[in-house]
C-alpha cells in the first residue's frame, strides 16, 4: 500500500499579511523539496475536497461554523483572533485543510492508502469549539477524529501533536472522551500556556522547558508516549505535525532535528503496526522557518513512506 500526499491550491490562497509567519511559502517550500529530494513522486497525490458542514459541527458549535463563513471578506482581511485574519480565500481554504484530513481517514480506512501527509494551511490544532485561534480555524485533527469515530465506526483514535505549541483546541475538544487519546509534548510555559495544570485522563501531555533537544523528546516518546499508546490499542493514529520545535525556527526555543521527526514517525508506525493495521493520518500544523520545516516534512514523509 501507498503512502497519500493531500493538499489543494487553495491551501495557498489563503493569506494573512505579507508580515505574518503562516505564510503559503510554507507549502510551496514543502513541495520544492520534496521534488528535489525525488519524493514526490513516490505519493499518491489526492486533491483534497471541501469538508461537509455536518462534519464540522462533529467538533465545533454550528453557530461558530455559520459566524465564520459569513465574516469572509470580499476584498481585504477581517481578523478573528489578534494573530488570525481571514481574506476572501480562507473560508474555501479552511474548508479544504479539514476536507484533507477527512479525506485522508477515508482513504486509509478502505484501505486504498496505507498512511497519508495533509500539506494543507490553515492549521488547526488551536481553533476552539467556538473560536478561532492562533492561526487555526477549524480543528482539522478533532473533526477527522470525530469522523473517524461516527462514519467508520471506531472505538479508539489516538491523536499525536508534536508542536512546540501546545495544542489546546485540540484537547478543549477530545478532553473526557474515552474513545480518544492524545499524546503531546510542547514548550512550556510559552504560548497558548495551557496544557500543563490537570489534563483530563485521555491526555498524555508532556511540557518541556525552551532548550529542550531531541534526546530528551525521544525519551518522552519512547517512556511515555509508546506506553500510553499501547495500553489503549487505537485503530487509528492523527497526527498534528508541528515542525516548529526544530532548532532553527524562531517560533519556539526547541532543539529538534530532522532525525527526531524521522523517530517519532517510526515509533508511531511501530504502534500502528501493532494496533491499527498500520493506519496513520498527519497533518500539518506549524513550522515557520522555510528550510528547516521542508527538510522535516521530507524526513516525516519519508518515513510513512518506507523510503
Amino acid at each position: 500500500m501507498h503512502t497519500g500526499f493531500i493538499t489543494h491550491s487553495a491551501c495557498l490562497a489563503h493569506e494573512m499579511g505579507s508580515w505574518h509567519p503562516e505564510a503559503p511559502a510554507r507549502l510551496s517550500a514543502i513541495q520544492d523539496h520534496l521534488i528535489a529530494v525525488g519524493l514526490l513522486h513516490h505519493l499518491v497525490h489526492i486533491e483534497a475536497p471541501p469538508a461537509a458542514l455536518e462534519a464540522l459541527a462533529r467538533a465545533h458549535d454550528r453557530g461558530y461554523i455559520e459566524q465564520l463563513g459569513s465574516r469572509a471578506p470580499k476584498h481585504g482581511y477581517v481578523s478573528v483572533d489578534p494573530d488570525t485574519a481571514m481574506n476572501p480565500s480562507t473560508w474555501d481554504a479552511a474548508l479544504r485543510s479539514a476536507g484533507a484530513v477527512l479525506e485522508a481517514v477515508d482513504q486509509v480506512m478502505s484501505g486504498a492508502l496505507r498512511n497519508a501527509f495533509c500539506a494543507v494551511r490553515p492549521p488547526g490544532h488551536h481553533a476552539r469549539p467556538a473560536h478561532a485561534m492562533g492561526f487555526c480555524f477549524f480543528n482539522n485533527v478533532a473533526v477527522a477524529a470525530r469522523h473517524a469515530l461516527a462514519v467508520h465506526g471506531l472505538a479508539r483514535v489516538a491523536v499525536i501533536d508534536f508542536d512546540v505549541h501546545h495544542g489546546n483546541g485540540t484537547e478543549e475538544i477530545l478532553a473526557h472522551d474515552h474513545r480518544t487519546l492524545m499524546c503531546s509534548f510542547f514548550q512550556h510555559p510559552f504560548y497558548p500556556y495551557t496544557g500543563a495544570d490537570h489534563p483530563a485522563k485521555n491526555m498524555v501531555n508532556v511540557p518541556l522547558p525552551a532548550g529542550t533537544r531531541g534526546d530528551v523528546v525521544r525519551q518522552v516518546v519512547d517512556e511515555r508516549w509508546v506506553p500510553a499508546l499501547d495500553a489503549f490499542r487505537p485503530e487509528l493514529i492523527l497526527v498534528s505535525a508541528g515542525f516548529d520545535a526544530h532548532r532553527e525556527d524562531d517560533l519556539g526555543q526547541m532543539g529538534l532535528v530532522e532525525a527526531d521527526y524521522a523517530h517519532i514517525t517510526r515509533r508511531l508506525m511501530e504502534v500502528a503496526d501493532r494496533h491499527a493495521r498500520g493506519r496513520i493520518v498527519s497533518t500539518l500544523e506549524g513550522g515557520y522557518n522555510l528550510s528547516a520545516l521542508a527538510r522535516s516534512v521530507a524526513a516525516h514523509v519519508r518515513t510513512l513512506a518506507q523510503l
